[in-house]
């Protein structure tokens, strides 16, 4: 198993010489439209409240969630992250033998070797363009013998995304835990792409959402999961520690939730932004670029003269940060992964690609 993760901006910084602010950070995938105006004022006019321990039930900040993901309230479990909420669901299922859709995010391999889960992968392919074929998925899951099933959705690196009908079908022929993390829906119409609506209508649906992607927030930690009723929801209420969402977190979250102006103008300006990085990708022809349903776009380098290594040092010494690919399964050299930023990062990311091949 291949095992690392987007950059290290503060080991970048010092490596390349220059201040963590001048990086323009292609390889994260955070929201380029900044923080919650509503959200980030909530915390500026509340800093004192440093000296008092957070509401224990979480009361407000569920309350925001439920309304922003149109769930019932009992249903959402709160975590450090969406990294900790996939480490303890993995605890909590502990099972024996797992299908992971792959290639993906390392942290469910990880969680899984920790609990001993045999772990089978089926695997978004190249050759059809990493798309999932939901008849040979489906046929693959009746003809073994799996406990759980761990899908990204829209799956990273690759941008695949499986419709919440083929998700449906999916339950249907395998009735036992199913883990979407959902990352990365809210870069789409969640209200048509997510799995949330699900969670009530079947048992064993646990779906992970994190708040460092769309809201522009890993520094503050929080992460979430709506989860069917039943075992793993009750099992899952009695891991975290007491406050285990610190005070700051859950104020921000309590009014990012509810920025609907802020929200709004995410999802207009995105597919501008999109569209201008993946039509200029589009147009080298050392390049394939694949179709994403998400805020990144998977490249693969066509030209024997470079691979992405090449790409990423160059890039790098203008102080532009890819995402080399080969860590994920099944991808080597010659992918890397961008992500959407503003219009003016863009524009200055494509006339360096332009530069590196020409002067290649």
């Amino acid at each position: 198993m291949k095992n690392n993760h987007g950059a290290n901006l503060h080991q970048l910084s010092e490596t390349l010489g220059i201040n963590e602010n001048q990086i323009i950070d292609f390889s994260s995938n955070i929201n380029p439209f900044g923080l919650s105006p509503k959200g980030l004022k909530k915390l500026k006019d509340n800093l004192q409240l440093a000296s008092i321990y957070p509401d224990p039930d979480y009361t407000e900040l569920k309350a925001s969630i439920s309304s922003y993901c149109n769930c019932n309230l009992e249903n959402i479990v709160l975590g450090s992250g969406a990294t900790e909420l996939i480490s303890s669901t993995i605890k909590i299922i502990s099972p024996k033998n797992t299908l992971l859709l792959s290639p993906a995010y390392s942290e469910y391999e990880n969680e899984l070797i920790k609990v001993g889960s045999k772990i089978t992968k089926f695997f978004y392919e190249k050759e059809n363009n990493f798309q999932i074929n939901i008849d040979d998925l489906i046929s693959f899951i009746t003809f073994n013998c799996f406990d759980m099933i761990i899908i990204c959705n829209p799956n990273n690196p690759t941008g695949t995304l499986i419709s919440v009908e083929d998700l449906e079908k999916i339950y249907l022929n395998f009735k036992k835990p199913i883990m979407i993390d959902e990352t990365y829906i809210e870069f789409t119409d969640s209200s048509k792409t997510s799995a949330i609506n699900l969670v009530n209508k079947y048992d064993n649906f646990v779906v992970i959402r994190g708040t460092s992607k769309f809201f522009s927030t890993p520094g503050i930690r929080l992460g979430y999961s709506i989860v069917s009723k039943g075992e793993i929801l009750d099992s899952l209420n009695i891991i975290p520690n007491l406050w285990n969402i610190n005070i700051f977190a859950s104020l921000m979250g309590e009014a990012m939730f509810k920025d609907y102006d802020f929200i709004n103008m995410c999802h207009n300006n995105f597919n501008e932004n999109f569209n201008l990085l993946f039509k200029g990708l589009k147009s080298f022809k050392e390049f394939k670029i694949y179709d994403s349903n998400s805020n990144f776009i998977l490249c693969e380098i066509l030209s024997s003269k470079f691979d992405a290594n090449a790409l990423y040092n160059y890039l790098s010494e203008k102080g532009i940060i890819i995402r080399k690919a080969q860590s994920f399964d099944k991808l080597n050299e010659k992918f890397f992964r961008v992500c959407v930023l503003t219009k003016e990062n863009i524009n200055f990311l494509l006339k360096e690609i332009e530069r590196f091949i020409r002067e290649y």
